[in-house]
Parts: structure tokens; C-alpha cells; sequence
């Protein structure tokens, strides 16, 4: 029987229908969609941040973050989704300004101030935690180091192997924002090393590979020749080494259940890298997994995604 050609399917919500359809109600200005999705995804705060991320870069463009806190003043779930808008908004104030360019100080006080007024009102949420964290990043100096570590125990005290958590002091600690490779790569694998049999956590290594590629490309526009150094920049042996520990700490060890939406970013990290690195035994493992599920970062770093996603896929090595 001839195989099916593959075609890898962006999808910007990574399959979680119910996500999609509260979008839709964004766009006619209902905010009751959204309600009800946030409190039937209740604590599983994996799906909780995986949507609420997404609600909130759709209603950044709207007021219906606005329209349902109006309407229930004391809603927990309203008052974190405006949190993560304003953050959200401020974040597109800095990409419209351009890197390097400070946004209106005030901007980011408002998100922190929701940020904070959103973690008193719904005590056990995360999310408020890492919207913070987050928002640091614009900030031009930072936050102070005192402030920032209690952020992240709040963060921690909650949801302790929170990948986007990680991902938010990940970012901060990059030398894009307001550290060094170094620093980033040393946060990256402390989370590793103590993260249980089956947690996600060890993949932020190749976040952290992603990150510094990122840098070295951003350093390099305009200066012909400066990608030299980076040849082997995926396969070198540490890289190497990096994707089969997190292969062996998190896949193996994960219970053999069905992909969640909020794990789809991060397989899709892990999978450019086993592909980048040259183990086509993991890749093929990792390609059965996620099906035609994916995600246009990283691969967008590298070349085109469905390119790229359909060149290695197709390869007789990786073949799922």
C-alpha cells in the first residue's frame, strides 16, 4: 500500500478544538466562550497556560478581555485573561518598536499591576506568575534579582515543572535580554537535572540552543560571513548528547498517553534537534508521536518549516 504523503499541519492552536471556538467567539466580541472554557479546563494548568496564552494574544487586538472583566468584576479566570492580555499587548508595543527600543514605561506597570491583582484574586494559578515574569523581560534593566526570585518561588510553590515558567526565566536570563549564553544554559540544565522521570523539563536545553541561534542570527544581519562559526552549532557532540538526555530523561520516562495541545511546542523542539543532531533513531520515534502535528518555531530558524518538516520526515532513516 503506497504511504500517505506527508504534510505537516500548523495548526496555531495544536489541535485543541475547544480553544479554537472560544477564539472565534473573540472575534464577535462574546466573552462567555471563553468563560466557559476556562472553568472546565480548571487546575491542569499545562492546558489552563497553553490557552490562556493564546485566548490572550487573540484578544490583545479586542476589548473582550475588557468586556468580561466589566461584566464580572470578580471573576478569577477574567482577571488573569486580562493580566495575560496586557502583557500580551505589551509585548506587541515592543516587537512594533523594534528590539532595543524601550516601550512606555507605564505600559508594562499596568501588566505587572494586573499581573499581581490577577495572582490575589485566583491564590493557586501560575499563570499570573509567569505572565510576570514575562513582562520583566521589558522592563530595559530588568527587575531587580530579589524581586524576580520571589516571582519565580510564587511560580514554583505552584506548578513546579512548568515548562512555559521555565521558558519565561529561560528568556530573561538569555543574552538576547538580560544575561548570557551561560547563564541561560546553566538555568536550563539545573531544571533538567531535577525534573522526574517523564517531565518535560529537560527539553529546555534545546530551547536554550534555539535561543542562542537566535542571538548569533539577530548579530549577524548585514555582516556577510559572520554565520561561519555556527556549522556546527546542532550537531556538535554536546548537542548531540543534549538530545539524547532529554529523550532519555523525558520521552522515555513519559506515560504513554496522547500528545497534549501544550506539549506540541515543545516536541516540535526536540524533534528539530534529534533532526539537526543526526539521530535518526530518536527522529523517528519522535515523528510517530507527533504525527503531522507542528509548530512553525523553531524550524522557521533553519529554513522554511514545511520544507524542512517534509525533507526529514520523508527521509528513510526517520521514517515513522
Amino acid at each position: 500500500m503506497a504511504r500517505d504523503r506527508f504534510k505537516p499541519e500548523f495548526d496555531p492552536d495544536c489541535g485543541d478544538a475547544p480553544l479554537t471556538s472560544a477564539k472565534q467567539d473573540i472575534v464577535i466580541g462574546r466573552w462567555q466562550g471563553l468563560r466557559e472554557l476556562l472553568r472546565t479546563t480548571g487546575p491542569a494548568w499545562l492546558a489552563r497556560g497553553h490557552r490562556m496564552r493564546l485566548l490572550a494574544q487573540a484578544c490583545a487586538s479586542t476589548s473582550t478581555a475588557e468586556s468580561w472583566l466589566a461584566a464580572e468584576p470578580h471573576s478569577g479566570d477574567a482577571l488573569v485573561l486580562r493580566a495575560a492580555t496586557e502583557t500580551a499587548r505589551a509585548f506587541n508595543l515592543a516587537i512594533a518598536a523594534g528590539r532595543g527600543v524601550p516601550i512606555d514605561q507605564n505600559r508594562v506597570d499596568a501588566a505587572v499591576m494586573a499581573c499581581l491583582q490577577a495572582a490575589e484574586s485566583y491564590v493557586d494559578d501560575p499563570t499570573p506568575w509567569i505572565s510576570l515574569i514575562a513582562v520583566a523581560r521589558l522592563y530595559p534593566t530588568g527587575v531587580r534579582r530579589q524581586e524576580l526570585g520571589r516571582w519565580w518561588d510564587e511560580l514554583h510553590a505552584r506548578d513546579p515543572y512548568s515548562v512555559e515558567g521555565h521558558l519565561q526565566v529561560l528568556h530573561y536570563y538569555s543574552a538576547r535580554w538580560h544575561g548570557t549564553h551561560g547563564l541561560m544554559y546553566d538555568f536550563a540544565r539545573d531544571a533538567a537535572g531535577v525534573a522526574p522521570p517523564g517531565c518535560a523539563l529537560p527539553v529546555l536545553v534545546q530551547y536554550a540552543r534555539v535561543e542562542e541561534f537566535r542571538y548569533i542570527l539577530e548579530g549577524a544581519k548585514g555582516q556577510q560571513g559572520s554565520l561561519t562559526g555556527v556549522s556546527q552549532h546542532w550537531n556538535n557532540d554536546g548537542a548531540v548528547s543534549d538530545v539524547r538526555r532529554t529523550w532519555q530523561r523525558w520521552i522515555t520516562g513519559r506515560a504513554d498517553a496522547p500528545v497534549e495541545p501544550g506539549e506540541v511546542h515543545q516536541l516540535n523542539h526536540l524533534t528539530h534537534a534529534a533532526c539537526h543532531a543526526g539521530v535518526p533513531d530518536i527522529t523517528a520515534s519522535l515523528f510517530r508521536l507527533l504525527g503531522r502535528r507542528a509548530t512553525r518555531t523553531p524550524w522557521s530558524y533553519t529554513g522554511d518549516p514545511e520544507k524542512q518538516l517534509t525533507k526529514w520526515h520523508n527521509n528513510p532513516k526517520h521514517r515513522a
